[in-house]
C-alpha cells in the first residue's frame, strides 16, 4: 500500500513537471536583452606605479558581475540578459560599432575617450542608447551632448568639485595648482579653476611640470622626476594644499614627500576624487568587492565599477518598464521615478538636462576611503548631488528638450 502511494506520488510530480516545462510557455512580456560593450585600446606608456597596470579584461570585468545581477534580478520577470565584449581601436571603432548595430545590438556601453564615445552614438543612431562609462569631458555633457547618450561616468567638473568641497570643509583654501603640459592635463586644471572659484578657494599660484616624454622610457626615468619635484616646488607663494593636475601620470605620485614645502597633496596624487575605489567597504561595498575579486582575481577598478553601474542601470529600466526600446528605456531612466543602489549611501539617479548620472564622489588615498563627496554644508536646491559639476542652468546641453 505505502508502495503504491509512492508510485502514484512520483508519476503525479513528474507529471506536473512535464507541464512545467513542455505545457507552460514563457511569460508573453519575456524580454531578451544583449548589451555590447566596446572598450577603445590605445598604446600608452607603462604607469609610473606598478599598481596602476591596466588589466586585459578592465570594463569587461564589470560587465559580467553586471549582467550576473540583472539575470538574478530578470529571472523573476522571465527576462534573459547577455552582452558582448569587443576591445578595440580608434581606427577600427566605427566598424565595430556599426557591426554591434547591424547584429542588433541597440544598448552600448564605451570605455574609451570624448572622441570615441560620439563615434559610437552617432554611429548608433537614435535607435540606440549608449553609455559613456569612462570619459570624463565636461563637453560631453555640455555643447557636443546627444540624445542617445547617457554618462555613468563622472566629469572632470564633478571630480574637481568633489575634492574642493572636501578643501575648502577642511579650511585649506589656499591652492599652488601645479598642472602638467598635455591637453588631458590643461581641460582638467581648468575644471579646478571653475571650482576653486564656485566654492570660495585661492589659487595662489600656478605652475606647469613640462612633460618631456622621457621619465617613464627606462628604469631611471623616475629618478629624474624624483630629483626635478624638489626644485621645482621652491620659493612658492604660500599656501595649504598642492592641487595635483595631471591625468598623463608624469609627476603627480612624486609631489607627496619630494615637494619643498611639506604640505598635503590632492588631486592626481595623494588625495584623489575617483567614482569608485577597491579599498572601500561602506553601505554593503564589501559584498559587492568580494564577488567582484571571486569572479575576477584582482581589485575592482573605477571602470569596471562604471561598466557594472551601466548594466545594473539597463536591467532595472528594463524590469521598470517592462520594455526594451531604447526610447523608452531613457525615457524611464531620465524620469524621476528612476533610481538605483550603487554602494555609494544613497540611491543615484540621472540629470534630465544632460543625462549624467548624479552620484557621490570618493576620496580615497589608495588605501582608505578619507571621505565622500558632496561634503556636509554644500547644498542645493534639488539635490546635494547637483552641487557636484555642471548645474542645469550652467549647461550647454541642448538635446535633451530642457
Amino acid at each position: 500500500m505505502i508502495r503504491s502511494l509512492i508510485v502514484a506520488a512520483t508519476c503525479c510530480f513528474g507529471f506536473a513537471t512535464g507541464l512545467l516545462g513542455h505545457a507552460i510557455p514563457s511569460p508573453a512580456w519575456a524580454l531578451d536583452i544583449n548589451v555590447g560593450v566596446l572598450r577603445v585600446d590605445r598604446p600608452v606608456l607603462a604607469p609610473v606605479s606598478r599598481f596602476d597596470r591596466r588589466p586585459d579584461n578592465l570594463g569587461f570585468a564589470g560587465a559580467l558581475l553586471g549582467n550576473q545581477d540583472n539575470e538574478t534580478t530578470g529571472s523573476f520577470l522571465g527576462h534573459s540578459f547577455s552582452f558582448e565584449t569587443r576591445p578595440t581601436t580608434p581606427e577600427n571603432l566605427e566598424a565595430d560599432a556599426a557591426g554591434l548595430v547591424e547584429a542588433g545590438v541597440r544598448i552600448i556601453v564605451v570605455l574609451g575617450r570624448g572622441e570615441d564615445v560620439l563615434t559610437v552614438a552617432d554611429k548608433a543612431g537614435p535607435e540606440a542608447l549608449v553609455f559613456n562609462a569612462a570619459a570624463p569631458e565636461v563637453e560631453l555633457r555640455g555643447e557636443n551632448c546627444r540624445p542617445n547618450l547617457l554618462h555613468v561616468a563622472p566629469s572632470r567638473a564633478m571630480l574637481a568639485d568633489a575634492l574642493a568641497q572636501f578643501l575648502v570643509w577642511k579650511k585649506w583654501t589656499r591652492w599652488l595648482l601645479i598642472s602638467g603640459s598635455n591637453p588631458d592635463d590643461k581641460r582638467l586644471a581648468e575644471a579646478y579653476r571653475r571650482s576653486a572659484t564656485k566654492f570660495g578657494a585661492e589659487i595662489v599660484e600656478e605652475r606647469v611640470f613640462e612633460d618631456t616624454g622621457g621619465s617613464r622610457r627606462s628604469d631611471s626615468g623616475h629618478v629624474l622626476v624624483q630629483r626635478q619635484i624638489p626644485v621645482f616646488t621652491q620659493e612658492t607663494r604660500e599656501h595649504n594644499v598642492v592641487v595635483a593636475v595631471d591625468e598623463s601620470d608624469v609627476f603627480a605620485l612624486y609631489l607627496p614627500f619630494h615637494a619643498w614645502t611639506p604640505r598635503p597633496v590632492a588631486g592626481s596624487g595623494g588625495l584623489r576624487p575617483v567614482s569608485f575605489h577597491a579599498a572601500h567597504e561602506a553601505w554593503g561595498a564589501t559584498q559587492f568587492q568580494r564577488r567582484f575579486e571571486k569572479q575576477n582575481g584582482r581589485y575592482v577598478h573605477p571602470e569596471d565599477y562604471n561598466v557594472w553601474v551601466a548594466f545594473r542601470v539597463i536591467g532595472e529600466a528594463v524590469a521598470r518598464s517592462s520594455s526594451d526600446n531604447a526610447a523608452v528605456l531613457r525615457d524611464y531612466i531620465l524620469s524621476d521615478a528612476f533610481e538605483l543602489a550603487a554602494f555609494k549611501g544613497q540611491k543615484v539617479t540621472f540629470r534630465s538636462w544632460n543625462g549624467q548620472l548624479r552620484q557621490p564622489v570618493l576620496l580615497t588615498d589608495s588605501k582608505i576611503t578619507v571621505s565622500v563627496s558632496p561634503q556636509e554644508g554644500f547644498l542645493h536646491h534639488r539635490s546635494p548631488l547637483d552641487s557636484l559639476g555642471i548645474d542645469e542652468a550652467e549647461s550647454a546641453c541642448s538635446a535633451f528638450g530642457n
